[in-house]
């Protein structure tokens, strides 16, 4: 475990699932002490709706989240040596976080998370898929930076 930093990038492929998920759940657990932002590799799609359901359940408000890509979150201007810490967590995000702070004295983490896009047949299904992936953030979260603090 250890302590918060000032400032934190999660990132995956298209900000519509996983990053959106641990921004989202980072904010409701530890505050708003640290800068929290999430992006992709792609901003190419709107978030998914089941990644705002499970999320709900735990009292985590996404519906207002606007997906961006890397590109788009410097347009907006947040520069990436700005944060502290980037969060990868898919393969393609890692491979673009490390390609875009290979010039910065930045760390870059890989947390394997379960991308449940397209797995299940029944909403229930689906649901339980997305559910396992908000859990892995929740595990992730709590084993590097303890139990919430909100």
């Amino acid at each position: 475990m250890t302590s918060l930093p000032q400032s934190i990038l999660f990132c995956c492929d298209h900000n519509s699932v996983r990053s959106p998920m641990a921004e989202g759940i980072m904010k409701k657990f530890y505050g708003t002490g640290t800068y929290v932002q999430s992006a992709g590799v792609h901003g190419d799609l709107d978030i998914d709706g089941f990644c705002i359901a499970v999320c709900q359940e735990i009292e985590v408000e996404l519906s207002r989240h606007r997906s961006r890509s890397f590109d788009e979150m410097e347009e907006w201007g947040d520069d990436l040596s700005s944060f502290d810490l980037i969060v990868a967590l898919s393969p393609a995000s890692q491979r673009k976080a490390l390609e875009l702070t290979r010039f910065f004295h930045l760390d870059v983490d890989y947390w394997p998370i379960m991308d449940p896009t397209g797995l299940g047949e029944s909403r229930e299904e689906k649901l339980r898929h997305y559910r396992q992936t908000r859990d892995q953030i929740i595990s992730h979260l709590k084993d590097r930076w303890g139990e919430p603090t909100e």
